[in-house]
């Protein structure tokens, strides 16, 4: 079975997984959660002010839950105007057919529907291989189990929009956080929507430093942990 397209509260799409029934997004608005979470809390703490000053940067950033490439497609607009390098990587397990993709409105709602053709390719590329979708941004989909990942110190910011604990607990256990520990470099950043007590705690046990951050509508809070 396929995904089932729902509207959240700001208009933008989201998915309903068949097989964990849970939502890809938040109900309160796809693209503000995205915008909130992942982009300001997220990536946007990692970019240092030498930014702003067009001093160029490199970025590399993995997203844990590829999924209906929102996050992806986001980061690509909000940093196509900056003087940063983006190299992202998404692992997805359950990749969503095209067929949904194109059903999706996030072009129309950020008014970039002369970028269509960029979030299309995001999901028509191949997977296991690196893509240029700019002169600065690449971009890479892994389709294999998260647990099987084995990277250390090469990413600036995870990504982490796995589902949440009650759909799949064991991607908010220890193990998984000693994966994603190894993964960053020092000083690097997973922010995910998720504040879960059990999920901090299992953050701190492999070397985190945790932050509890006001989260986006109707959600208290979410997590910002970083490899100290």
């Amino acid at each position: 079975m396929e995904p089932q397209i729902e509207l959240t509260k700001d208009g933008s799409s989201t998915l309903l997984h068949p097989k964990y029934n849970a939502l890809y997004h938040s109900t309160y608005g796809a693209i503000e959660e995205s915008n909130f979470v992942y982009i300001n809390a997220g990536l946007f703490s990692v970019l240092s002010s030498e930014t702003e000053q067009d001093v160029e940067q490199s970025c590399s950033i993995l997203e844990v839950g590829f999924g209906s490439g929102l996050n992806a497609f986001n980061t690509f607009l909000k940093t196509e105007a900056l003087p940063v390098n983006i190299n992202y990587v998404g692992i997805e397990t359950f990749p969503v057919g095209l067929d949904i993709v194109e059903k999706l409105n996030y072009p129309e709602l950020f008014s970039k529907t002369d970028k269509q053709s960029v979030f299309k390719t995001m999901h028509e590329v191949s997977w296991e291989t690196k893509h240029h979708l700019s002169s600065q941004f690449t971009f890479e989909k892994r389709n294999h189990d998260i647990f099987n990942l084995k990277i250390s110190n090469q990413f600036d910011v995870i990504y982490y929009d796995a589902f949440g604990p009650g759909a799949q607990p064991e991607l908010w256990t220890a193990p998984i956080f000693e994966i994603m520990f190894e993964a960053l470099k020092k000083n690097g950043v997973l922010i995910t929507y998720c504040a879960q007590g059990a999920a901090r705690r299992a953050m701190i046990s492999v070397g985190f430093k945790v932050e509890r951050l006001p989260g986006p509508p109707n959600k208290r809070h979410i997590l910002r942990a970083i490899k100290v």
